[in-house]
């Protein structure tokens, strides 16, 4: 098969395209025809090094699969050949997406929604799943709270807010002026120019200095360090992003808030929900732009530099 295969870290030519070794299938495993994946920060910072002592070059990364099955384990009874599948392999554990073919614990995969396309279904899995996450298990959002989402305009910001919206809750946004359309139309109730106004001082006119309940903060950095300002009593933060620094979080503990450190885990039950979600219209695929596989460094630059490209939602790779 052929593979997109990072042969060291650094730029975008560190991809090359190999011919290379069908993995077998075990027992309670799936052989996979890939039709589609996509590109996620976690990519890039592979690609540059960002986790090289968990990454062993060469080395076939990528992290969203939507495809066929194939191949079935002998011990395989809930999937059969030809079934659709979409899902998010092992992080750091096994071979990635960059590849025309895919092996993958039985556990892992779930059926693709019947209403996407494959290129669709692939830039819903490692983000739906982490966003689900946050919310359900992490967060525990309810209906009628309010959420404040970072980056409304991205890869995750933009399930994000769908998510938000179809559990109950009330929407706000961060996002540049020219995304606000956009954004609103994702079902966000108040979209935050962060580069005109302090969304500090807008949440908490908009709450009457109550705040939101729940902070997703896909940013990192000051965004972090900030996000007690507009919570609420009892108010949750959930952040995606690692700490490269110390953080002075003293807000916070007036406020008795809880903070969520979220690695995304990989597991059927979570795409299953989110399969529901997606087949009720609930929630809809945003992509941002599509490259084929050969052009793997290119989607990693298109992605990296997202904002000076005006970039929305995910970038979908075909294979």
């Amino acid at each position: 098969m052929k593979a997109a295969v990072l042969t060291k870290f650094g730029g975008y030519d560190a991809f090359e395209i190999k011919d290379v070794v069908v993995p077998s299938v075990g027992a309670r495993e799936v052989r996979v025809r890939v039709h589609a994946t996509a590109v996620n920060p976690l990519d890039y910072q592979i690609r540059r090094g960002d986790y090289a002592e968990y990454v062993s070059l060469p080395a076939i990364t990528g992290h969203d699969i939507s495809g066929v099955i194939e191949e079935i384990g002998e011990e395989v009874t809930e999937f059969a050949v030809g079934d659709e599948v979409y899902y998010t392999p092992l992080i750091f554990g096994a071979q990635g997406s960059y590849a025309e073919q895919h092996v993958a614990n039985v556990d892992l995969i779930a059926r693709k929604p019947k209403n996407l396309t494959h290129e669709e279904a692939a830039s819903m899995t490692l983000v739906g799943g982490t966003v689900w996450e946050a919310f359900v298990t992490r967060a525990q959002l309810r209906v009628g709270e309010t959420i404040l989402v970072h980056g409304g305009a991205g890869g995750v910001g933009s399930i994000a807010i769908q998510v938000a919206k179809a559990m109950g809750a009330r929407v706000f946004t961060t996002a540049a002026q020219k995304h606000h359309a956009f954004v609103e139309g994702l079902g966000a109730d108040l979209a935050i120019d962060y580069n005109a106004r302090d969304y500090v001082a807008v949440v908490n006119e908009a709450t009457n200095r109550a705040g939101v309940d729940v902070v997703f903060d896909t940013i990192g950095g000051d965004t972090l360090t900030r996000s007690p300002l507009v919570l609420a009593q009892m108010g949750r933060v959930v952040t995606l992003v690692d700490i490269a620094q110390p953080q002075n979080l003293i807000e916070a503990w007036g406020r008795n808030a809880s903070y969520h450190f979220v690695f995304t885990r990989q597991n059927r039950g979570k795409l299953d929900a989110l399969t529901d979600l997606l087949e009720r219209g609930l929630v809809k695929p945003v992509i941002g732009a599509t490259f084929p596989l050969e052009r793997i460094g290119e989607a990693h630059a298109y992605l990296e530099a997202g904002t000076a490209n005006n970039l929305r939602g995910k970038v979908v790779v075909t294979v």
